[in-house]
C-alpha cells in the first residue's frame, strides 16, 4: 500500500491520521513544524469591528490575551478554525471557504483585527476595510526525521495543509536528494500546490478545504501513484 504522510503540526497531525486510517489509509504521522506562542500584547479592541482568524492555533496558543477580545465576534476561514473560537469562548460571525482572502474581500467596512500566525498570507484589502496584523503564534520547521527520508525513497503521497508547510517540505526534500517524480501531494488548496514547486508525480487540490476533502482526495491518489515513480 502507498504511504500517505501527514506533516501538519500537532494536535491536527493526530487528528488527520487517525481519520485516514479510518479510510483505511496507510497514513503515517511526521510532524514537521513545532509549535509555540509569540509573545503579544492585546491591543484595546474598542476600534474594532471584528477579528479575522486564519487558522485555530491562534486560539490554542493566543493564551491569556485573547480574554480581553473575546467582546469581538470572530470570522473565521474555516469549520475547525471556528470551532477553536468557541470553545476559547468567543462568538464566530461567520466561516469562510476558500481562504482569508475571499472572505476579506466581502467584509463589510471597518476596521479588522487579524490574529496570525509570524508567517501569513497577504491579503489585499478592499479600500473600506483596514486591518490590523497581531502575531500570537510562530511555527518553526523541523528537519525531516531518519524514518521520513527513509519512506520517501518510495512512491508516496504527501497531505499539505498549508503554504507554509508546502515551502518546507519542498525545501526538506530538496535538501536530502528526494526523487519528486515519485511523490504525490494532496493539497488542501491551489495556492499550496504552486508553494511546493514543479516535479512531483502528481499535484492535486481538494475540492473543499477541509481535512475530509484532502482525505478523500489522497485515497484517489493512492490508486494511481505509480510504485516505479512513472
Amino acid at each position: 500500500m502507498i504511504p500517505v504522510i501527514v506533516i501538519r503540526p500537532e494536535p491536527g497531525n493526530a487528528a488527520t491520521v487517525a481519520a485516514a486510517r479510518t479510510l483505511g489509509l496507510d497514513a503515517q504521522p511526521f510532524p514537521l513544524f513545532d509549535m509555540a506562542p509569540a509573545q503579544w500584547t492585546a491591543p484595546d479592541p474598542e476600534p474594532y469591528r471584528a477579528l479575522l482568524v486564519g487558522s485555530a492555533n491562534v486560539f490554542r496558543l493566543g493564551g491569556e490575551g485573547l480574554a480581553r477580545l473575546r467582546g469581538l465576534p470572530v470570522h473565521a476561514v474555516g469549520a475547525a478554525t471556528a470551532e477553536a473560537g468557541r470553545a476559547a469562548g468567543f462568538t464566530v460571525a461567520s466561516i469562510g471557504e476558500g481562504g482569508l482572502q475571499p472572505m476579506v474581500s466581502a467584509l463589510p467596512p471597518g476596521r479588522y483585527l487579524r490574529l496570525a500566525g509570524e508567517k501569513r498570507v497577504p491579503l489585499a484589502m478592499p479600500e473600506s476595510v483596514e486591518v490590523d496584523d497581531v502575531v500570537v503564534y510562530a511555527a518553526a520547521g523541523l528537519p525531516m526525521p531518519p524514518a521520513l527520508i527513509h519512506m520517501l525513497a518510495k512512491p508516496a503521497v504527501v497531505l499539505l495543509h498549508s503554504g507554509e508547510a508546502a515551502a518546507h517540505f519542498a525545501a526538506e526534500s530538496d535538501r536530502i536528494g528526494v526523487a519528486r517524480g515519485q511523490i504525490a501531494l494532496a493539497c488542501l488548496a491551489s495556492r499550496i500546490g504552486s508553494m511546493a514547486g514543479l516535479g512531483w508525480q502528481h499535484i492535486e487540490i481538494a475540492e473543499t478545504r477541509t481535512d475530509q476533502a484532502v482525505l478523500a482526495l489522497a485515497v484517489q491518489m493512492c490508486e494511481k501513484v505509480s510504485p516505479r515513480g512513472h
